[in-house]
């Protein structure tokens, strides 16, 4: 289904009949991806005495309990909050849905046991442009991504440069393809965090920051409309579901 839609300023068209999900589902199983020194989520029947919630077993219905960490067990949007002392829910900061969205893919540079994504990198292939949502795709790319276990793996994280770099050329929404955009192990400083929502400084409320998606190499870097779907948890982080659109 082809439509036009105006945003920003901009008409644009896309065929809604042709999402591009960049989630990861959420499993109850060690195939899903892990961070942050936690088991695999856990996906269960409700038991009460000899009852148990599931059709095969007797039940007329299913009905599931299901413990998870949103920053550890999938693709996830959150906010400020994160890391403020005061509490700040994501579903106050994230109001509207669709933005204009640039994909990029980026080669985390190597600076001693560390990979970097520098601001040099992600100017290089921005190349001007000043989307409202960056989406980057971190090289090499490949579909362990969707299953890996990224505790203790030192993976890739964005240099404080390069989040302000953002931040100034008016990036709000900013999807990335690793548990975090901080260093696994950084002593608390969380810097690519705290420089892009400008914390504690004058904190931008209304940007919100998306771990753990994956790109995969079919969808090409460029321009695309983002519909940033995200499920109403009060809570500094929520799960979430961000599906492109291709612009026509």
């Amino acid at each position: 289904m082809k439509t036009t839609i105006e945003i920003n300023n901009q008409t644009i068209k896309v065929d809604l009949s042709k999402p591009l999900d960049i989630s990861i589902p959420l499993r109850a199983s060690e195939e899903n991806p892990l961070a942050w020194y936690l088991s695999e989520p856990k996906i269960e029947p409700v038991k009460m005495d000899d009852w148990t919630a599931k059709v095969s077993e007797g039940a007329s219905v299913n009905f599931n309990n299901i413990f998870f960490n949103p920053h550890a067990h999938g693709t996830h949007t959150e906010c400020f909050g994160h890391i403020s002392e005061e509490f700040h829910s994501v579903n106050d900061a994230l109001k509207t849905f669709f933005f204009l969205a640039e994909v990029i893919s980026v080669k985390p540079e190597k600076v001693g046991d560390d990979g970097v994504i520098s601001e040099e990198s992600i100017k290089k292939v921005l190349d001007g442009k000043t989307p409202e949502a960056i989406i980057i795709r971190t090289l090499p790319n490949n579909s362990v991504k969707k299953s890996k276990h990224w505790s203790n793996t030192n993976w890739p994280f964005l240099h404080e440069k390069a989040a302000l770099f953002l931040r100034k050329i008016g990036v709000k929404h900013l999807l990335i393809d690793l548990p975090s955009v901080d260093k696994e192990k950084d002593e608390g400083k969380l810097l690519a965090h705290k420089t892009f929502w400008n914390y504690p400084e004058n904190p931008r409320q209304d940007c919100t920051i998306t771990e753990l998606i994956y790109v995969p190499d079919s969808i090409s870097d460029g321009s695309y409309l983002l519909n940033l779907q995200m499920a109403s948890f009060h809570n500094d982080a929520s799960p979430s579901k961000p599906v492109l659109y291709k612009i026509i």
